[in-house]
């Protein structure tokens, strides 16, 4: 099978990022499984600080080797053109740099400077399989990290950057270059780009409908007919809410 169309012939709508940003991941993992895409979530990963806004835009990737001695020795990030220092500094403004460690968190994929540059730069945030060193002053970001945990060892000690731009595997999923990210307390889900726009719009309703389960459990309805509404009277009382709270 093909790999799935380019980014550049995938556009997204105007409204597909905002409406991203006020869904959780628990609804798009939902949404998504509906569609049959049962390994959207990236595993091992958390936000290096929970609490921070929705992290969602387009990926941009960083693929990792195991390193070796003759192609990682300490000077090589005085050489130009490497390629964590090319990503860093090529990451388009508001795409997530999502890095492939092969999920090995025993050694950094990046640490604070790199990604307060990226912060600089205008990325929408990070995600690594990977460990994440000066773990303190990456948190203290305003930019969204996800990564498997601190580790100070460098990069250098366990990953060779190799690839920008390709497909790469983070956390056991497959994310093509331009694949919507979005990461929240919960985790990180992986949208393919042809599905955003209308995952985007079903979310919505989705966000809205469980807004007003949540108020009919917390008085004291039962969930059997509530959710799933299988209960035709809730429907009803759903639109006089939807009506109420417009």
């Amino acid at each position: 099978m093909p790999n799935p169309q380019s980014e550049n012939a995938i556009s997204l709508d105007s409204e597909t990022l905002s409406r991203l940003s006020q869904a959780s991941t628990a609804t798009v993992a939902t949404l998504l499984f509906k569609r049959g895409y049962h390994n959207a979530y990236v595993q091992g990963v958390s936000a290096l600080a929970p609490g921070k806004q929705t992290l969602v835009g387009p990926a941009y990737t960083l693929r990792y080797l195991p390193a070796r001695p003759d192609t990682d020795p300490l000077d090589a990030f005085r050489e130009p053109d490497h390629p964590q220092r090319v990503a860093v500094e090529e990451c388009p403004e508001g795409a997530v740099l999502v890095m492939d460690c092969r999920q090995d968190a025993s050694a950094a994929s990046a640490g604070s400077i790199l990604l307060t540059r990226l912060q600089i730069r205008g990325a929408a945030g990070v995600v690594s399989d990977g460990g994440i060193r000066d773990a303190a002053g990456a948190s203290a970001l305003q930019m969204p990290v996800f990564a498997a945990k601190p580790s100070a060892p460098t990069n250098l000690t366990k990953h060779h950057a190799v690839d920008i731009g390709l497909p790469i595997a983070c956390g056991g999923v497959a994310v093509y270059p331009g694949d919507i990210v979005l990461g929240d307390d919960d985790g990180v889900m992986i949208i393919p780009r042809h599905l955003a726009n209308e995952i985007a719009e079903e979310s919505v309703a989705m966000e809205l409908f469980e807004a007003f389960v949540l108020e009919e459990v917390n008085r004291g309805v039962s969930i059997r007919g509530l959710y799933p509404p299988t209960d035709p009277d809730t429907l009803v009382r759903f639109h006089e809410w939807q009506r109420q709270n417009a």
